[in-house]
């Protein structure tokens, strides 16, 4: 699936070691990766690039990974969110989904389970992307009365 599975994918965790090896990992795999250590280097990373999947982490210092979640959620809708977690809960796996999270995922993470996340993370993004243009599009052609 990694040769098929052509992706920009952001990863952001506050463990410096874990995130260098992840990234290290999947690039490996083909895909493209950009990584940072804090909640608000990833928005600022978001604004200015597309990705077609997002790893973050729940627990960091400073914005926590709820509220990067929420964050993105609120501003980019279509953007897909897979958390990861070494402090998983069966109430944040709730809390994470409730709020727009695609999937949530325990460390260690299993590389091949990861890669059919973003493969499906992908997928859903462009669906919703391609929902959204014929929405734009259909309503372009009805207020021009094509």
């Amino acid at each position: 699936m990694a040769e098929q599975l052509n992706a920009s994918v952001l990863i952001v965790d506050d463990e410096e070691q874990f995130l260098d090896m992840l990234s290290k990992r999947l690039q490996t795999r083909g895909l493209r990766i950009d990584s940072t250590t804090s909640g608000a280097d990833a928005l600022e990373k978001i604004s200015g690039k597309d990705f077609d999947a997002i790893v973050l982490d729940l627990s960091m210092p400073g914005m926590d990974g709820m509220e990067v979640l929420h964050r993105i959620k609120q501003d980019n809708p279509e953007l897909q969110v897979i958390i990861l977690t070494g402090h998983a809960t069966l109430e944040k796996g709730v809390e994470a989904m409730k709020e727009g999270a695609v999937d949530f995922m325990e460390k260690p993470v299993d590389m091949n389970a990861l890669l059919e996340k973003i493969g499906g993370a992908k997928n859903k993004k462009a669906v919703l992307v391609d929902e959204r243009l014929k929405k734009r599009i259909q309503g372009i052609i009805e207020t021009r009365g094509w």
